[in-house]
C-alpha cells in the first residue's frame, strides 16, 4: 500500500498522479469487488474485537473534491461492519456557535473513544481548503493552521488514536460526468449544491490547496493516502485493503473473562 502513501514533507503534484486505477493491477473489476466483499467481512470481525478490547481508538478521515465519492466509499467499505462502535461525523459549514470558538473545537468533540471507529466525512481540513480558495481569511491565518492541525493530530496519536487519512483523487472530467449525472437524475437533485459548480471553476486552486495539505500534514502518526477514485471499485478495494491490513497488524484479542464458563450448561 506504500504506492498510495504520502511520505512526510514530500512534494506532491496531484496533476501528475493518475486518478485512474493502477495500471499494474492484474485483476478484473469483478475480482476486485469480490475481494473487497471478503475483506469487508474480515473488517467486521476485526472491528468487533477492537470494540470488545476497548484499547484502541481509530479515526479515519475522508477528503476530496465535490463528487469524489466520499459517501460511496464510506458505504461500500463499512457497509458490512456492525454499526455498534462505528460512527460517521459529517462536517458542513460551521454554525454561528461553532464559529465563535477555535476551528478545532467542533472537531475535537467528535474524535473516537476507546473501542470506537469514527469516520470523518470532510473534516478540519476544510479550514485550510475552503477558507484559502474562497479568500475567507488572510493567508497567515490559514497557513498557521497546518501546524495547529499537526499538533492536534499528534496529541490524538499520543493518546493512542490511530489516524488514517484518505484523499479521494478524481479527474476533472470524471467530476464533470458525476455532477452531470446528478443533474440528469431528478432523484439526485437533493445532492446538488449550486456552490459545487462555482467550486468547479476553481479546480486548479483547490488542487494546489490539496497539494499543500498533503505535503505539510502527512506525518508518520497521521499519514495521508492518495486513492485513485475514477474507478469506484478500485477505490473501494484499496481503502479496504489499507484498513484491513492496519487492523490486522494491531494484533487485537478478545478480552478474557474473569469467570470460567467451561462446561457450564444453560438451563
Amino acid at each position: 500500500m506504500d504506492r498510495y502513501l504520502v511520505k512526510p514533507n514530500s512534494k506532491i503534484d496531484l496533476k501528475a498522479i493518475s486518478s485512474d486505477h493502477y495500471k499494474g493491477y492484474q485483476g478484473t473489476k469483478e475480482q476486485a469487488m469480490e475481494l473487497t466483499k471478503i475483506m469487508n467481512l474480515e473488517l467486521d470481525k476485526l472491528q468487533k474485537i477492537q470494540n470488545a478490547e476497548k484499547k484502541h481508538k481509530i479515526l479515519i478521515i475522508f477528503q476530496g473534491l465535490d463528487a469524489s465519492g466520499k459517501d460511496g466509499a464510506i458505504r461500500n467499505v463499512f457497509g458490512s461492519v456492525n454499526p455498534s462502535g462505528v460512527y460517521v461525523a459529517h462536517f458542513g459549514a460551521p454554525t454561528t456557535t461553532e464559529l465563535s470558538y477555535d476551528f478545532l473545537w467542533r472537531i475535537h468533540k467528535k474524535v473516537p473513544s476507546k473501542g470506537e471507529i469514527v469516520i470523518f466525512n470532510r473534516s478540519h481540513y476544510e479550514d485550510v481548503l475552503i477558507v484559502r480558495v474562497q479568500n475567507l481569511m488572510p493567508e497567515n491565518i490559514w497557513r498557521n493552521r497546518f501546524e495547529h492541525i499537526n499538533n492536534f493530530e499528534k496529541m490524538l496519536a499520543d493518546e493512542d488514536t490511530i489516524i488514517l487519512k484518505f484523499y479521494l483523487h478524481i479527474s476533472k472530467e470524471e467530476q464533470r460526468t458525476r455532477l452531470q449525472s446528478r443533474v440528469d437524475n431528478p432523484e439526485k437533485h437533493w445532492k446538488i449544491d449550486p456552490q459545487d459548480f462555482k467550486d468547479r471553476e476553481k479546480w486548479d486552486e483547490y488542487i494546489e490547496a490539496y497539494n499543500d495539505v498533503l505535503k505539510f500534514t502527512s506525518t508518520e502518526y497521521a499519514p495521508w493516502f492518495v486513492i485513485p477514485s475514477d474507478k469506484k471499485w478500485y477505490r473501494d478495494l484499496i481503502i479496504t485493503s489499507i484498513l484491513t491490513d492496519k487492523l490486522r497488524k494491531m494484533k487485537m484479542k478478545y478480552p478474557s473473562s474473569k469467570y470460567d464458563y467451561t462446561g457450564y450448561v444453560v438451563k
